[in-house]
């Protein structure tokens, strides 16, 4: 998970000395940075990126607390007084010695024209509760893992932040450039104000970076941080991939999805943690969603109705800054450990903590049993462009990559899966389902990829409303959960009718790294892109028992609200005659558009009822694979 905040202001370096270098705490006054973290317990500052080579710093050494001031709080070189020092002693003037020591643009130049400087960005990065559950209750291997993952998963943001989206813009945007080395400080914290686990990191992402002039020479320059802030959601995804599935991979776990907030899409938590032990570690939850019950009831009194999904997003953003409390005294990692096995203790007992990894390896194994390293990409570019365009209507190749990423984590369930299988499916998801809506204008500059937007033809169910539970009042379907409907009628459609053939069926199954041995990258003009055959099978399958393993394998990889709607409860929308009829309907509308999908491929299609009624019935009464739970309910 990942959220972004501005450091703008020119002492807001001073909140992150004084505060978030020192773990979220209050330094105490006239402590330097250095003691105050040593007598903490605290691990220091590291530098990341590959712009510290243009600063000649080294990655992984320590920032310190000039470093601080100068670079994210004077826009100036981290070691700019060595630098001007030598300069002086060559004989330079004072003022020309200082300006040497300016990254780009001066702060003083920029707050002239009354502007507020952007010094740099905020990127926090922290993976899911069940993962700090583990990290903080587990023994020191499984802890060393999690660390290590979580470092790993960050610098593969990085990574492929500086090479496929960090630009600098000049002369009021109108001068680009790529630029693939960000200069970033990184400060690790182990808990949240409460004192209750909370692994996370912060990465002062600098906002200058240095491209080439058009004779050649280095000069710094600004960030394009509106393009940075567009691709947040897509660098989220790829760190929560890519933690989950070295830890699911090392530790020999599997994730399940565990619904939050209903109607909102379920966070993929590590099976076999305890929901209690998630309740235990995540202590602001129930004190913003109290708070966030007293801001919905001055909501209706003031508007006369219920909030809708966008004001019920920013009541929550309120009810988290209501209950966020005052900053505490850090403490060393070993006290809170203790603290964090002591009060695990007294509350649910040796036998729940201490049997806790055992239980999730039992669990992981259990579903890694049924779900194979295979991911049918038809169908998952059919998902990911269903769920895009419903959500959004309009989007981006960022919004399409991002859903992609989530529907690997949905569906292989923390198994490792081919390098470039994400961008992949989104690059079929466009291709397959996706029509271009920016028109290039004659006699302006092209659109850049990032801002050229696609719209899909999915037929978008209507808005229904769910019975409230727990005496909480009825609400309108969300957009994902319209969104899953609209991708489970496509899906159904093309599973029902899809023809084996050899050489077509090869191109849309994949699998994950983990059934063989080297990295494949896939270009979708090749063909076919994933074809790997099964190791320790005497025979390859024959076409129709591939689609049949791979239909199988979907079901249970994916959770079963994804299969039968949002839930089987007969009270629900889905059971209603009104919706039937409209599902029958969009079943219909589906049919077409597979028929016209199976025009275009050499072989026929075998004759299948297209009565889009009788198939929509044995949907509903289809029943569960072997291994398959039931799914959670809203």
């Amino acid at each position: 998970m990942l959220s972004v905040a501005k450091v703008q202001r020119r002492n807001a370096w001073r909140y992150y000395v004084r505060g978030v270098a020192f773990g979220d705490g209050r330094r105490p006054v006239g402590l330097s940075l250095k003691d105050a973290q040593e007598m903490a317990g605290l691990p220091p500052g590291r530098w990341l990126g590959r712009g510290l080579a243009a600063l000649g710093l080294t990655e992984g050494s320590e920032v310190s607390e000039r470093q601080m001031e100068l670079a994210f709080g004077q826009g100036r070189h981290p070691d700019a007084d060595r630098i001007e020092q030598h300069l002086l002693d060559d004989g330079a003037d004072a003022a020309t010695a200082r300006r040497a020591t300016v990254l780009g643009q001066p702060i003083e130049e920029i707050e002239a024209r009354k502007q507020t400087p952007l010094l740099a960005l905020d990127f926090t990065f922290r993976p899911q509760a069940s993962l700090h559950v583990l990290w903080a209750l587990g023994d020191a291997h499984t802890r060393r893992v999690i660390e290590r993952a979580h470092e790993r998963a960050i610098a593969r943001v990085l990574r492929w932040l500086e090479d496929e989206v960090a630009e600098t813009r000049w002369s009021s945007g109108r001068g680009r450039a790529k630029t693939p080395a960000l200069v970033v400080a990184a400060f690790r914290h182990n808990d949240n104000r409460d004192g209750f686990p909370l692994l996370h990191e912060h990465c002062l992402i600098l906002n200058r970076v240095q491209r080439l002039d058009a004779d050649g020479d280095p000069v710094w320059g600004a960030l394009d941080t509106v393009r940075l802030y567009r691709h947040v959601v897509a660098a989220g995804t790829l760190y929560t991939l890519a933690i989950t599935t070295e830890v699911c991979e090392e530790l020999g776990l599997a994730t399940v999805p565990r619904e939050v907030t209903p109607g909102l899409r379920p966070v993929m938590e590590i099976a076999g943690v305890d929901s209690q032990l998630i309740d235990w570690s995540a202590t602001r939850r129930q004190q913003i969603e109290d708070a966030l019950e007293g801001l919905t009831y001055k909501y209706v009194q003031k508007h006369g109705r219920l909030p809708g999904e966008k004001a019920r997003e920013g009541l929550g953003w309120w009810a988290a800054q209501e209950t966020r409390r005052e900053k505490k005294t850090p403490r060393p990692l070993e006290q809170l450990l203790a603290w964090w096995k002591a009060s695990a203790l007294l509350k649910f007992g040796q036998q729940m903590v201490d049997g806790l990894l055992q239980r999730c390896r039992a669990a992981g194994a259990a579903i890694r049993a049924r779900v194979d390293p295979h991911v049918d990409v038809v169908l998952a570019a059919v998902d990911v462009a269903a769920v895009v365009f419903t959500v959004r209507g309009r989007f981006a190749r960022r919004h399409v990559l991002a859903e992609a990423r989530r529907h690997l984590l949905e569906t292989l369930r923390g198994r490792e899966f081919t390098r470039g299988l994400d961008d992949y499916i989104a690059s079929r998801a466009l291709s397959d389902h996706g029509r271009q809506t920016t028109v290039p204008q004659p006699g302006r500059r092209a659109p850049a990829a990032d801002q050229i937007f696609y719209t899909a033809d999915f037929p978008e169910p209507d808005p229904w409303f769910i019975a409230g539970t727990d005496g909480k009042p009825p609400r309108e379907s969300s957009r994902y959960e319209r969104a899953r409907v609209a991708s489970l009628a496509v899906r159904n459609a093309i599973r029902a009718t899809r023809t084996t053939a050899p050489g077509q069926d090869d191109a849309p199954t994949a699998t994950s790294a983990a059934a063989h041995t080297g990295e494949q990258h896939h270009d979708p003009a090749s063909a076919p892109p994933h074809a790997v055959d099964h190791p320790g099978r005497d025979a390859a399958l024959t076409p129709a028992q591939r689609a049949a393993a791979i239909h199988a394998h979907q079901q249970a990889a994916m959770p079963e609200e994804y299969l039968e709607g949002r839930t089987t409860d007969a009270a629900t929308w889905l059971r209603t005659p009104k919706n039937l009829d409209r599902l029958a309907a969009i079943t219909h509308a589906t049919n077409a558009r597979r028929r016209a999908y199976e025009d275009k491929k050499p072989p026929a299609a075998p004759d299948v009822p297209d009565d889009g009624r009788r198939q929509e019935h044995e949907q509903q009464n289809q029943q569960p694979g072997h291994g398959q739970g039931p799914g959670p309910r809203p």
